[in-house]
């Protein structure tokens, strides 16, 4: 057993200390996944890659049955938290948009093409809650993928499977997704859930 699953471990069992040594050990891995993420907004999201890490970081810490077995599901936990996260953010900027605040805009800078990312956040969640009920790994995987920013390589070593194989699930699971997204009336371009591998 690892010191880092031994330290989740100890923290699951109630130990405050070893809960503030586990932040320091994953920080820059955690950075570097949210940076990844929001990368992919082309600076429209106004949350920033360390703001989203001690958000989720929050969370992860504040639950009451933490139960991470390892670090990989310490890190998928840390991809699902970033998703929640995105998804609020997404609704509430939804909401305001809707009249609670109106926003001057000035038409020159509108681009009506494609949807907003806030619009594309609600739009991949609500059809990743569709596909959970299909397909629950393709949802994992997704999930992994657009909110987490995780590579091929690293969701394969999470999973155990080759990245050829994880290569092969995420083109099945991206086609899922675009058909759910077709049917709900959303159009995201294909790139926008393309994330490096």
């Amino acid at each position: 057993m690892s010191d880092f699953t031994q330290m989740l471990r100890a923290a699951d069992d109630g130990d405050a200390g070893a809960a503030e040594k586990i932040l320091p050990l994953v920080y820059d891995e955690l950075r570097s996944l949210a940076a990844r993420r929001l990368r992919h907004e082309n600076g429209q999201m106004t949350l920033q890659p360390t703001a989203l890490v001690h958000e989720a970081w929050l969370r992860l810490a504040n639950q009451g049955d933490r139960g991470w077995n390892n670090r990989q599901h310490f890190f998928r936990a840390a991809a699902l938290a970033m998703r929640h996260i995105l998804v609020d953010l997404a609704r509430k900027k939804a909401t305001l948009r809707r009249g609670n605040q109106p926003e001057r805009v000035d038409i020159d800078d509108l681009d009506l093409a494609s949807p907003a990312p806030d619009e594309r956040v609600l739009l991949v969640n609500e059809a990743l809650v569709r596909l959970d009920r299909e397909d629950p790994e393709s949802a994992r995987l997704i999930t992994y993928k657009f909110f987490g920013g995780f590579t091929n390589q690293e969701i394969a070593e999470m999973l155990g499977v080759s990245e050829r194989t994880l290569n092969r699930q995420w083109a099945y699971a991206r086609a899922s997704l675009f058909r759910l997204v077709r049917q709900s009336g959303g159009d995201i371009e294909r790139d926008e859930t393309k994330q490096p591998s």
